[in-house]
């Protein structure tokens, strides 16, 4: 098995693995293997089901009755989409054919802390496009192009060994020897050295991460999103990572709303070529492909509770898109699908 070297900075490491769920702790306890002993150890979990996410997630960040389990600390929002001329003339689906899509947002903080610390760790953003004859339309992206491994077993697997750490049972360096042990983790490593969290909600880049079909007149295209702030992206310094507040993404964008009016983003599709993988949301697809403005995102208000019972599954699509090929899309649509049922039943 090939093997990578992983050398990341603390503050890289914490963005990455706060990225999918939490803080690291610092007592460890050392263990030396050999390499057939670390094979094993470090192989990926033989099975990932929505129940084993929901579980470890529960093991990590404690019992929190009501709230949800993944991008617990979070704030609503509400806002418009205008599809663009270009998506109305290539694309058939609904979602394209008004001009203006009432929209109820959600941004969050990664993981499922409700006290997550803002200064670290993934943004997230989750939209439901309410269209005619009650038909809608749902997106969920985060701060990062690029999803933690190929399948959803890598994905447990970092967070078995990050639970195993947090109970002083593995060490950090288990956790990068896990990693480096798994090819597809690497691009979400390499995304996130040297990188520091934005410093808005509204000051970030989002990425729906999967490919998805979208049918054109005759046919379908392959693609994936990026919603880009019209003001351009915002990163906290260092000097704000290490000793800013650890709360201020929600008041930062209710001042932001209030004084601006609205907020802009751009939302992209990048259409994948016949050879882009759509099963793998690790991989990243060439920058040289296709992009295509399909209108905008405009946030109007925020606060309030409009976004508390929306379950913003990604596999929720209007008429004429449709999920691609992906592993971790029926695992991520299913434990989003769990969580929503234990909120509502007070869980």
């Amino acid at each position: 098995m090939k093997r990578f070297q992983v050398a990341l900075s603390p503050v890289a490491f914490k963005s990455l693995t706060l990225a999918v769920m939490f803080a690291l702790p610092t007592t460890v306890v050392a263990h030396n293997h050999s390499k057939a002993e670390d094979d094993q150890r470090y192989a990926l979990p033989k099975s990932a089901t929505a129940q084993d996410f929901i579980a470890i997630f529960k093991e990590i960040n404690g019992e929190h009755p009501g709230i949800r389990k993944a991008h617990a600390r979070g704030v609503c929002a509400v806002g418009a989409f205008t599809p663009s001329t270009a998506a109305k003339q290539r694309f058939t689906s609904p979602l394209f054919q008004v001009d203006n899509a009432p929209l109820t947002l959600r941004f969050s903080m990664g993981g499922g802390n409700p006290n997550a610390d803002e200064r670290r760790g993934a943004r997230g953003v989750g939209i439901q496009f309410d269209l005619p004859n009650s038909q809608s339309h749902t997106i969920a992206g985060i701060t990062s192009p690029v999803f933690s491994g190929a399948t959803p077993n890598h994905f447990l697997g970092l967070l078995q060994w990050n639970l195993k750490m947090m109970r002083g049972e593995a060490t950090r360096e288990d956790v990068q020897k896990f990693m480096a042990a798994h090819p597809s983790m690497q691009p979400a490593i390499e995304w996130n050295r040297g990188r520091t969290p934005s410093a808005e909600y509204t000051s970030a880049t989002y990425y729906g991460i999967h490919a998805f079909w979208a049918n054109t007149q005759g046919d379908a295209e392959k693609f994936r999103w990026q919603l880009v702030p019209q003001e351009g992206e915002k990163s906290l310094t260092k000097e704000q990572v290490d000793s800013g507040p650890k709360s201020f993404l929600t008041e930062r964008l209710l001042e932001r709303v209030k004084s601006d009016g609205s907020v802009t983003f751009d939302w992209h599709w990048t259409i994948g070529a016949a050879d882009d993988p759509t099963n793998d949301p690790s991989a990243q697809w060439p920058a040289e492909r296709e992009q295509v403005n399909v209108g905008t995102i405009t946030v109007t208000s925020a606060g309030g509770e409009a976004c508390t019972p929306i379950n913003f599954d990604p596999v929720r699509v209007a008429r004429g898109i449709r999920p691609s090929d992906d592993p971790v899309l029926p695992i991520r649509s299913a434990a989003y699908a769990i969580s929503f049922g234990k909120r509502l039943s007070n869980q």
